[in-house]
């Protein structure tokens, strides 16, 4: 499992990316793609929707299950990665590389985990 010492993560497997204080990119952990399985489906929010901190923004499927992904910031989606639209299996193949959902103006953050601190709660979840 590859966690990114760069990244903040909640503990429902989404990492935050901060670009500044006010906009992060958010995507799901590597964690999360490989308990998911192959993606083959994705629905993201539109560019100026509001998202906040600990609710879902949007879904993804696969051959397994849907799961909402959950925002771990409040703001407004500046800019939504259109690419996974047409090819959700990029998250499987660059979890890290996969984001979803730009978001501005950033008001509230959910309890965010540093890269430690999300291994070792990764690491109890498998157990």
């Amino acid at each position: 499992m590859k966690i990114l010492q760069n990244l903040f993560y909640v503990k429902t497997h989404e990492w935050v990316e901060f670009i500044n204080e006010s906009t992060a990119k958010i995507g799901i952990s590597d964690f999360a793609q490989h308990e998911l399985g192959d993606l083959v489906f994705v629905n993201l929010p539109a560019v100026g929707d509001e998202v906040t901190a600990g609710d879902a923004f949007g879904d993804v499927e696969s051959v397994k299950a849907v799961s909402d992904v959950l925002s771990p910031v409040t703001g407004t989606v500046s800019a939504v990665n259109e690419a996974l639209l047409d090819k959700p299996e990029l998250i499987n193949e660059d979890p890290y590389g996969s984001w979803f959902i730009e978001v501005s103006d950033i008001t509230d953050k959910s309890e965010l985990l540093t890269a430690t601190e999300y291994e070792n709660f990764c690491e109890k979840e498998k157990h």
